[in-house]
């Protein structure tokens, strides 16, 4: 069974918590932009493994030192709270690559 959507109350909440978040065609986005491209695939590479624990896969993207995040549940066909949960995961690396 899907989980349910956030309610627009719930994704501004959540937005405040994430600085950088913004929704963007119904998705969660952020870009990051690190000191070189080493970093940039750091973050990605270290992200990875938490990802892959939380079976949740993100879309992204990386050009150089910058990689784009969009999160979204398919299966909701919207942000959850898995969406958020995993921005926050993603936050947390980002800070000791930059």
């Amino acid at each position: 069974m899907p989980l349910p959507r956030l309610t627009d109350n719930e994704l501004r909440t959540a937005l405040d918590a994430l600085p950088g978040w913004s929704v963007i065609s119904g998705k969660l986005h952020r870009h990051y932009k690190f000191s070189d491209f080493v970093h940039a695939f750091g973050f990605m590479a270290t992200s990875a493994l938490a990802i892959e624990k939380m079976a949740h896969h993100p879309e992204w993207s990386n050009v150089y030192n910058r990689v784009t995040v969009d999160l979204e549940t398919h299966d909701s066909e919207g942000i959850t709270a898995k969406d958020t949960a995993l921005a926050a995961v993603l936050d947390s690396i980002a800070v000791r690559m930059l």
